[in-house]
C-alpha cells in the first residue's frame, strides 16, 4: 500500500482534500490517501516536502515561485483556487493607531519567513510606501502566535485570510485594519520533483480526482451550510466568501497568465529571476493554452 501524505491549511479553501481522504478512491490500485492539516503556512508545508514529510502540497502561489526562485525541486500539477486570497490586515485591540497611514515603522507578525504573511506584507508596504529598510518582522508560527503576541502587546500587523481570522474579529479578539486581495490566484497544487517521477500518475490522479469533487461541490445547494459547520465559520461569512472564490476544475494551463504572475512576483519582489513553464510546471500532464 502507497501512502500519499498531501498537507495543507486548515482552512476552509481545503474541503475538497478533506472529502478526498474520506472517500479514499484509490485503495483498489493500493494507494492510500492521508490528508494532513499544517496550520503553519505555505513556508512550513515547503519544508515537509524537502523533508519528504508529504508528497504533495496546496500552497500559495507566491510561496511556490518562492520556492522555485530559491532554487526548491518542485513541480507544479496544477491550480487549486483560481480567484485571489482576500488577506486580513489585522492588530490588536487598543492599537495605538487608527489606521494604516499613521503607523510610522511598520511591524510584522508573520508565519516564517518566506511564508504568504511574509510576502504579502511586502506586497502591502509597497501599496502603502513603506520602505523595505524600516520594515520589521517577527515569526510567530500561526494565527495562535500571533494571538499570543497581541495579548503580550505587540504592536504588530498581521496579514492571514480574512474569513479564518473573522471569528477572532467578532469576539473582539483582533482588530482588523483593512484587507488586501493577492494579485495572483492563490493555492496551486505542488510536488517534489521526486514524487513526480516516482509516482507520477498518482500526482495526477489526486489532482484530477479533486478537480471531480470541486465540480460537485459547485452544483450542491447547501454547499455554504457543509462549509460552515466544517470549518465553525459565520455562515453569512461562508456565503459571501463563495462568491469571490473559484476552486479550479480542470487541468489547463495559460501562457500568458502565468507570465503576468510572473512578472507582478518580480515587481514586488517575491523572486528575482523570470522561469520558464517547463521549469516549473508538469507540462506533460497539463494542457498548455496560448
Amino acid at each position: 500500500m502507497i501512502n500519499f501524505r498531501i498537507v495543507g491549511v486548515p482552512e476552509h479553501f481545503n474541503l475538497p482534500f478533506r472529502i478526498l481522504a474520506e472517500e479514499q478512491p484509490f485503495e483498489k490500485e493500493v494507494i492510500h490517501i492521508e490528508w494532513i492539516e499544517e496550520s503553519r503556512g505555505s513556508g512550513q508545508m515547503s519544508q515537509m516536502l524537502k523533508n519528504s514529510d508529504a508528497e504533495m502540497a496546496i500552497l500559495l502561489t507566491e510561496s511556490f515561485f518562492k520556492e522555485i526562485d530559491s532554487g526548491s525541486p518542485f513541480k507544479l500539477i496544477g491550480f487549486h483556487v483560481k480567484s485571489p486570497l482576500v488577506w486580513g490586515i489585522h492588530t490588536r485591540t487598543n492599537f495605538p493607531f487608527s489606521d494604516l497611514n499613521s503607523i510610522p515603522n511598520p511591524q510584522f507578525l508573520v508565519s516564517r519567513m518566506g511564508s504568504g504573511s511574509h510576502l504579502m506584507a511586502l506586497v502591502l508596504a509597497e501599496k502603502m510606501n513603506w520602505p523595505e529598510e524600516k520594515l520589521h518582522f517577527e515569526v510567530i508560527g500561526n494565527l495562535d502566535g500571533a494571538k499570543n503576541a497581541f495579548s503580550q502587546g505587540s504592536n504588530g500587523l498581521f496579514l492571514w485570510e480574512k474569513y479564518t481570522t473573522s471569528p477572532e474579529v467578532k469576539k473582539g479578539n483582533l482588530i482588523r485594519l483593512g484587507e488586501i486581495p493577492s494579485p495572483w490566484p492563490c493555492f496551486v497544487m505542488v510536488t517534489p520533483e521526486k514524487v513526480a517521477k516516482e509516482f507520477p500518475k498518482t500526482a495526477v490522479k489526486v489532482r484530477d480526482y479533486i478537480y471531480k469533487i470541486v465540480q460537485r461541490l459547485n452544483n450542491q445547494s447547501d454547499l455554504a451550510e457543509v462549509v460552515s459547520d466544517a470549518y465553525g465559520l459565520d455562515f453569512e461569512d461562508v456565503k459571501q466568501w463563495l462568491s469571490q472564490t473559484t476552486w479550479c476544475d480542470t487541468n489547463t494551463l495559460s501562457k500568458s497568465k502565468m507570465e503576468k504572475i510572473i512578472e507582478c512576483l518580480v515587481h514586488f519582489g517575491i523572486i528575482s529571476n523570470k522561469p520558464k513553464i517547463s521549469d516549473f510546471a508538469l507540462v506533460n500532464s497539463v494542457q498548455l493554452l496560448d
